[in-house]
């Protein structure tokens, strides 16, 4: 876990904050200091999407960690694409809205990373 500095909240630590459209996408210098709070497992596509996959001994552990990724999402009301396999989970973030990255997808991520 990294330091936090002062009284900033870390991303994980933050809500979802629904877009309800008319924002533009998170520029390449807004999405570079959000991206380095993540863990470097994690990609971002084309300045669009963020990927990440993991991987499991089995099927049933793949399923545990989607369970617990969707619930974090119904918490949040902040939804991931996923893709399961025996032994792998993909997710794809953006939003949707507007097709691209927000903050939004950054806390998603981070708070997938906390699983």
């Amino acid at each position: 876990m990294r330091a936090t500095n002062g009284d900033k909240m870390e991303l994980h630590e933050k809500k979802c904050e629904a877009c309800e459209g008319g924002v533009p996408p998170l520029t390449h210098g807004e999405i570079e200091p959000l991206f380095a709070s993540l863990n470097p497992a994690w990609e971002v596509v084309d300045a669009h999407h963020l990927r990440r996959c993991w991987e499991f001994e089995d099927f049933a552990g793949a399923l545990n960690f989607l369970n617990l990724a969707a619930q974090i999402c119904e918490e949040e009301f902040h939804h991931a694409d996923f893709e399961i396999g025996w032994g792998k989970v993909n997710a794809t973030i953006f939003t949707h809205k507007i097709d691209g990255l927000t903050e939004a997808d950054f806390i998603l991520a981070s708070k997938f990373d906390q699983i």
